[in-house]
C-alpha cells in the first residue's frame, strides 16, 4: 500500500483553502497548511499540520514545503491593511513560488481571479496578473484557476449583502445596478482545483457558475429569500462607499472598497467562458436562506485580527 501524497494548502483555516483541504482529506491524502495566523484554531485537529508563512525566512518556508508534491495556493489580500500592501502580497507570492521550486514541489494550483490584467487600474487585478506571470515563468507545473465571486457559508460579499438587507431599512446600490455578476460555489472551486492538481498539463481556466445576474437582480433575489422589507435605492458610487464606511465604523471592518465597487461595476466578475461549475446560486440561496446573512462576516477578522 503506497504512502498518501502530501499536499500543502495555504489558508486551510480560512475560506477556499478550507474546502480544498477537506476534500483532499476525504480522498485519503495528507495535508499541511501555511497560514498567517498559526495561533488560529486548527479546524482539522491533528489531520493538518500548520506552519507560518515565514515570508521573511525563506529557508524555513522551503522546509515547510519539502516532501509535498502539490501546492494549492490561495494566498492573497482583499485590500491593503497597514504594511500589507498589494505590492507586498505580490512579493510574498513570489517568495512562495521560489520556495516551492527549491523544495521540489511538482505542481502548483493557484487561485487567481477572472479578468486579471497587468494594465488594470485596480491593484487587486493587476497584482493577480503579476503572480500568474511569476508562476508561468517558474519551473513548476501549474494550474491557474480564475474564479469570479465565490459564494458559500463563509463567502463575504453575498453574506454581507444579505446581512445589510436584514438589518437596514434601505439598501444602497452603487450606480444603475445593471452590471453583471456570476457567482461560483466554493466547493465547486475546490473540486476544480483538486482535479487540476491531479493532472500534469499547464492550464489556465475560469471557475464560474452556471448563472449570471445583474447586480439589481441578485440583490432583489436575496431580499426576497430573506423576506427583507428594505427599500433598494440607487445612489452615486461615492455615496455608496461613504455609507459603507459608516457601517464599517460600526462593525469595525472594511465593508467594501472603492476598487471593489468600481471593479464590480466594470463587469470584471463575469466570464466569457462557458460555465465550469455546476452549482446554481439561486438554488443554494433558497436552501440556505435562514443562514445567509444571519451574522456579519468580517474581512479584517478573518485575515488580520487575533
Amino acid at each position: 500500500m503506497g504512502t498518501a501524497e502530501v499536499n500543502v494548502v495555504t489558508g486551510a483555516f480560512s475560506h477556499t483553502g478550507k474546502y480544498i483541504a477537506q476534500r483532499l482529506l476525504s480522498m485519503g491524502e495528507r495535508v499541511r497548511t501555511l497560514t498567517g495566523r498559526p495561533d488560529r484554531e486548527n479546524l482539522f485537529s491533528h489531520q493538518v499540520e500548520a506552519f507560518p508563512f515565514n515570508f521573511d525566512k525563506p529557508r524555513e518556508l522551503m522546509d515547510s514545503l519539502r516532501g509535498a508534491k502539490t501546492l494549492y495556493n490561495t494566498y492573497w489580500i482583499r485590500f491593503a491593511c497597514g504594511q500589507v500592501t498589494f505590492d507586498k502580497a505580490v512579493e510574498n507570492s513570489k517568495t512562495i513560488i521560489t520556495a516551492a521550486e527549491e523544495a521540489g514541489i511538482r505542481r502548483i494550483v493557484h487561485i487567481s481571479i477572472t479578468n486579471p490584467s497587468e494594465d488594470s487600474p485596480f491593484p487587486y487585478f493587476r497584482g493577480k496578473t503579476l503572480v500568474e506571470k511569476a508562476i508561468t515563468q517558474s519551473k513548476l507545473s501549474y494550474a491557474i484557476i480564475r474564479p469570479t465571486v465565490i459564494f458559500g457559508p463563509e463567502g463575504i460579499l453575498i453574506n454581507n449583502i444579505a446581512w445589510l438587507l436584514r438589518k437596514f431599512p434601505i439598501f444602497a446600490t452603487p450606480g444603475s445596478g445593471d452590471y453583471r455578476i456570476q457567482p461560483v460555489f466554493v466547493e465547486d472551486v475546490a473540486e476544480i482545483a483538486i482535479n487540476s492538481g491531479h493532472q500534469d498539463d499547464n492550464v489556465i481556466l475560469d471557475a464560474v457558475g452556471p448563472e449570471t445576474f445583474t447586480f439589481n437582480k441578485l440583490v432583489r433575489m436575496i431580499a426576497s429569500q430573506m423576506n427583507s422589507q428594505a427599500r433598494i435605492v440607487h445612489v452615486r458610487p461615492g455615496l455608496a462607499l461613504f455609507l459603507a464606511r459608516l457601517i464599517g465604523y460600526a462593525v469595525k471592518d472594511v465593508v467594501i472598497t472603492k476598487d471593489e465597487i468600481e471593479g464590480l461595476m466594470s463587469n470584471l466578475l463575469v466570464s466569457e467562458c462557458q460555465p465550469t461549475a455546476p452549482t446554481s446560486f439561486s438554488e443554494w440561496l433558497g436552501q440556505n436562506a435562514d443562514k445567509v446573512g444571519a451574522r456579519y462576516i468580517s474581512g479584517l477578522e478573518r485575515k488580520y485580527r487575533d
